[in-house]
């Protein structure tokens, strides 16, 4: 910086404003400088960087897994709104939730500019003295004993949505279908299960419910169970994509109605296509990006928690007349 700053024959200052952008710098001196730059093949040292302002220019992202569609598509997100500011992003697996501190404060210890998480544990308060220094948003996944923006979805009212369009279709007897039973988004969405059997004055079975189901083996497993049932379900409610995902090959010979908690690629080409409640993960992985980036610049206020609604997806599944 300094050699650009005496070729172009103004003060390392303004070269530094020019790099950045600066809007208050004479258009004849950017002119100069930028000349200067080009002539001395000029990078900015990242290292000094962030020794100087005390963080790296990088956001980090922190999901469950990274090759789930839906947390892909999070992280994405954050990632081209952070690319617009000509901001990098370091992407991370959690995994169980014991290893989810470690791998956060892994992060965290490169001085992040700020940090997007959807968590699997089930404290977070930790996190608290992190979060003086560095924004921390959560997206999808409420955090637990900390005060920190976060975005989720509707989720009780998406599930109770999802089992009401079941019930108009005639079905009564609608299993429950989930993975994880400890997070936040599993409770509310079993919860929106159990309140639209209330509300429709159906009496709860919960030899309707299955859980932990993650992966084929599971689902054949949760289907069959449910089958041998004396009076076995007509329809599933699917609690997260990766159940869907899995009952979708499951159900392939034998199809029962479903609707599922969350889109996935191929939905809608499967046959039966699957009718889903929506959460938009891009809009997610947006929103928290632009709430770090706001965080920033000096946003003033309280931690803010928003969450967004859910939509209903219909397609052929919802429709499907179930084999016993």
């Amino acid at each position: 910086m300094r050699d650009v700053a005496a070729r172009a024959g103004v003060s390392t200052k303004t070269v530094s404003r020019v790099f950045n952008d600066d809007p208050h710098v004479l258009p004849a001196t950017r002119s100069i400088v930028e000349q200067a730059m080009r002539e001395l093949n000029y990078v900015p040292n990242v290292l000094a960087t962030t020794f100087r302002a005390g963080r790296t220019s990088v956001i980090g992202v922190a999901v469950p897994d990274i090759v789930d569609p839906f947390f892909a598509a999070i992280s994405r997100a954050v990632e081209d709104t952070a690319r617009e500011r000509g901001i990098s992003t370091l992407v991370t697996s959690l995994g169980d939730p014991e290893d989810e501190r470690a791998a956060i404060e892994s992060m965290l210890g490169r001085q992040l500019s700020g940090l997007v998480v959807a968590p699997v544990g089930t404290d977070h308060s930790w996190l608290d003295r992190w979060r003086e220094h560095t924004p921390i948003v959560f997206v999808d996944r409420a955090p637990v004993g900390l005060a920190t923006d976060a975005f989720t979805e509707a989720d009780e009212a998406g599930a109770v949505l999802a089992v009401q369009h079941l019930f108009s279709h005639g079905h009564r007897r609608v299993a429950y279908i989930g993975d994880v039973v400890h997070l936040s988004t599993e409770t509310k969405r079993f919860e929106g299960w159990r309140r639209a059997q209330r509300e429709a004055g159906i009496d709860i079975d919960d030899d309707l419910v299955r859980v932990f189901v993650s992966d084929r083996d599971a689902a054949r497993d949760a289907v069959a169970a449910l089958r041998a049932l004396p009076d076995p379900p007509t329809a599933i409610f699917s609690a997260n994509a990766r159940c869907s995902m899995a009952l979708a090959y499951e159900l392939r010979e034998t199809p029962m109605a479903m609707v599922g908690f969350g889109d996935f690629p191929m939905a809608d080409a499967l046959t039966p296509s699957i009718s889903v409640i929506d959460q938009d993960p891009r809009r997610l992985g947006a929103l928290a990006a632009e709430r770090i980036f706001a965080r920033l610049q000096g946003a003033p206020g309280e931690p803010e928690s928003t969450v967004l609604d859910v939509a209903l997806v219909e397609r052929e599944s919802c429709a499907v007349a179930s084999r016993r």
